[in-house]
């Protein structure tokens, strides 16, 4: 049960059906490898990557009234309201020509998971769990050398500890459905992602 694993051991992938539109939702702990793994997914079975972040900070840049009220927003402190990032995720799939979408950073709690899901009406097909220790998470983020300066141990804990309140329970709502199905995603790379592929194959590969 998921209740016996580490909370902090997360990396989440939810499949769910809109109409005709295939999604799938990524969810992760700090240092599970999302960067590469939606990398990997975009090129080799053809999703349109969206991420809740860029569409925030893109709306932002675009100076409009919109993206003025979300800077100002986060520069208190608050989180930006859920239906503020649903509009923002339906907009671009609408603008999109594919059929097939990776969503990324959303919903992030149960309140985010609610308004999705209200305005989509959807239910996710299954949730692909990728579980990799807190530790080796550490590792990962310590040693990945981007400049971050987010990336020292007590800020990433305390990361692992939000994502541990405000995400998990939306694990937990699924597999609580028996929807959840689990990677071990403290193997290499490659290894990951063969796995990743068993999940994937009836999805086809990417078209030429």
């Amino acid at each position: 049960m998921l209740q016996c694993l580490s909370p902090s051991r997360r990396m989440v992938l939810r499949i769910s059906w809109l109409g005709r539109k295939l999604q799938l939702y990524l969810f992760c702990g700090p240092g599970s490898g999302k960067g590469t793994q939606c990398s990997n997914i975009v090129e080799h079975f053809g999703f349109t990557h969206l991420s809740a972040g860029e569409l925030l900070r893109s709306e932002i840049k675009s100076g409009s009234e919109n993206g003025t009220m979300i800077d100002s927003i986060i520069k208190e402190g608050k989180i930006v309201p859920s239906e503020i990032t649903v509009k923002l995720l339906q907009e671009a799939m609408v603008k999109s020509e594919n059929d097939k979408f990776l969503i990324d950073g959303f919903p992030r709690n149960q309140e985010n998971r609610l308004s999705f899901e209200n305005v989509i009406k959807i239910s996710p097909e299954f949730v692909l769990f990728f579980d990799c220790s807190e530790e080796e998470m550490v590792r990962r983020l310590l040693g990945r050398n981007q400049g971050r300066a987010d990336d020292n141990v007590e800020t990433i804990r305390k990361r692992f500890r939000v994502f541990e309140e405000s995400s998990l329970p939306v694990v937990q709502y699924y597999d609580s459905k028996g929807k959840v199905k689990k990677i071990n995603a403290a193997k290499p790379i490659l290894e990951v992602f063969e796995d990743v592929k068993t999940i994937f194959q009836s999805y086809g590969p990417k078209a030429a």
